[in-house]
């Protein structure tokens, strides 16, 4: 069994700096997601959907535990990313191209722990997907998938119309704080996640720049983020989120909270996906958060 079925696709992203120094990488919050689980030993199986299955393979043999099965698309997803400060809080996206969405025909049949949709962009994941999982297995998903809309001369975040109908669906919810505001009204990241509850998330994950929120049936854990630089900054949330829904099968909120906290840190100081193994994060956390 797995511990966690991703679903998403890679994206041929363009990160522009402030500086203008320009990367060329393949991101996206399937490989974010994918790789950290499965460097933490959980084992993870992934469905990208790219035109190119050979380069899916190559890019995730590169990361531990993981099963790809692959998704055909006739297209892929690209998008362009220009950061305008140096701590890449402030950044403008657009979508260079997307895939074909997915189809519940395209989901494996597999025995998961926990469904993981981790959609791009609006439309690339339908409800329908959430409906086909649901009573099968817990499924938890990021709302930027649902609530970002993105073409090719502008990104905006739309509140989800369905929300009332989906949110009782979902164990595992993740949005940051902006995400958060449009689904409740509120910039008060505690107020917003117990209003999430109250729409019917089972268990909130709200992420900022200075730390990570999670909430469940009355219970608030806050950890702080220390990275001592920002240079991987990119694919922070799908990190955090991806280690705490797979830890949380077996650890407290708080334990699980904590360890989310210190990986995202330590992958944020480098490029890439988490590339590092447990005991690097326990050794973090005895350093930065004992």
């Amino acid at each position: 069994m797995l511990d966690t079925f991703i679903v998403g696709q890679v994206s041929e992203d363009i990160n522009v700096d402030y500086d203008g120094k320009t990367i060329r990488e393949l991101g996206g919050a399937v490989v974010y997601s994918g790789f950290v689980a499965g460097n933490l030993g959980h084992k993870v199986g992934v469905l990208p959907k790219s035109n190119n299955p050979m380069q899916i393979e190559e890019l995730f043999a590169k990361a531990g535990n993981v099963k790809v099965f692959p998704a055909y698309s006739k297209t892929n997803t690209s998008i362009e990313n220009r950061y305008h400060t140096a701590d890449k809080e402030k950044r403008t996206s657009i979508a260079l191209s997307r895939i074909e969405p997915y189809q519940v025909s395209d989901m494996p049949d597999v025995d998961t722990k926990i469904v993981h949709i981790a959609g791009l962009m609006h439309g690339d994941i339908p409800e329908d997907i959430i409906d086909y999982f649901y009573g099968k297995t817990k499924i938890a998903i990021d709302v930027q998938g649902i609530l970002r809309h993105m073409t090719e001369k502008d990104v905006f975040f739309k509140d989800w119309d369905r929300k009332l109908d989906y949110l009782p669906k979902i164990d595992f919810l993740k949005t940051d704080a902006m995400e958060a505001e449009v689904l409740t009204g509120t910039s008060d990241r505690e107020k917003a996640a117990k209003i999430l509850a109250d729409f019917g998330a089972k268990e909130i994950m709200i992420t900022h720049n200075t730390e990570v929120l999670v909430y469940r049936e009355g219970e608030l854990v806050k950890k702080p983020l220390k990275p001592r630089n920002l240079s991987g900054r990119s694919g922070r949330g799908d990190t955090c989120f991806s280690t705490y829904i797979t830890e949380r099968l077996h650890q407290s909120m708080e334990e699980a909270a904590l360890l989310a906290a210190a990986t995202v840190s330590l992958k944020m100081e480098k490029p890439g996906p988490f590339c590092y193994d447990r005991q690097a994060v326990k050794d973090y956390i005895a350093e930065f958060y004992s």
